[in-house]
């Protein structure tokens, strides 16, 4: 601190009326932490000091670590201060699971202020002003808790005339002659159509053509829009094809081992209205029974 200070004022004596303490007490730290470091912070002269190069190289690295400290203070200080909620998820998840059921949570607990947040990233829930996440893994995060909403399961859907056109489809394999929408995310790793082909023991290369797209909810609009057939994640677009507004190939579904899991920080206490959101979303069905999206 009084380094910090002394530094950042250029002089002993405006650092001790900043820190309200005599001027020798600095000279004595500053001398202190000099004779501890081995090495001369400040070059003195008669009337101002100056840093020297191990001075200005420490002086940089306490600056930048004082401001992670004053983020995650401020971090801290609005998560305990906020009287609303804010869950972020990917903005397919908020689009189709989360929108159709926002109305029954909102009339059960109108005085809470529920926020969706759509994010492109992974957000740092022990440092962001966040109270939860949707994410994809196993459910270990570092510092986290969570609990499981779905598995991941992964299967072709289409618009009807789509995949009444492509018919017959007898094997996957058939698959390679149509039309694929791609998802190619600019930061999450997401499965291609070459991996889900290898899942059914085809090594053969899916054709480059195709529409290639960078958000899920994009990618869903195109494949509604009958631009070609596209990933279904089972636990979005169930209710799409129980509305037939898609059509899915339930039979050549890929379970791939990872889940998404509802994530909090365990580092700050969940405040009473995130924990009844955490409960809600936990205990709502992923698939079944889901509310109509239909206008």
């Amino acid at each position: 601190m009084v380094f910090e200070v002394a530094a950042r004022r250029s002089s002993f004596t405006l650092a001790a009326q900043e820190l309200n303490v005599q001027q020798p007490s600095v000279s004595a730290s500053i001398k202190q932490l000099e004779m501890a470091l081995g090495v001369s912070l400040f070059q003195r002269s008669h009337r101002r000091i100056s840093l020297t190069h191990a001075g200005d190289r420490l002086f940089a690295d306490v600056t930048r670590a004082f401001k992670l400290l004053d983020d995650a203070a401020t971090t801290i200080r609005q998560t305990a201060n906020s009287d609303h909620v804010t869950l972020s998820a990917s903005s397919a998840f908020n689009h189709y699971w989360m929108l159709p059921r926002l109305g029954r949570f909102q009339r059960n607990h109108p005085d809470i202020d529920l926020r969706l947040q759509s994010s492109d990233r992974e957000p740092d829930l022990n440092t962001e002003p966040i109270s939860l996440a949707v994410r994809l893994g196993t459910g270990q995060w570092p510092g986290c808790d969570s609990v499981f909403l779905a598995d991941e399961i992964i299967y072709p859907v289409a618009a009807p005339r789509v995949m009444k056109a492509a018919a017959p489809l007898h094997a996957v394999s058939d698959l390679l002659r149509q039309r694929l929408i791609h998802l190619e995310e600019p930061i999450r790793a997401r499965p291609s159509w070459a991996q889900w082909f290898r899942q059914f023991g085809i090594h053969e290369q899916p054709p480059r053509s195709g529409l290639r797209l960078n958000d899920y909810a994009m990618v869903l609009q195109a494949a509604l829009a009958g631009e070609g057939f596209a990933f279904g994640w089972h636990h979005v677009v169930e209710p799409l094809v129980q509305q037939d507004m898609l059509v899915a190939r339930p039979d050549w579904a890929w379970k791939t081992g990872r889940g998404f899991y509802l994530v909090w920080s365990r580092e700050r206490p969940l405040q009473p209205k995130a924990q009844i959101v955490r409960d809600w979303v936990a205990s709502t069905p992923a698939t079944q029974d889901a509310p109509s999206i239909l206008p």
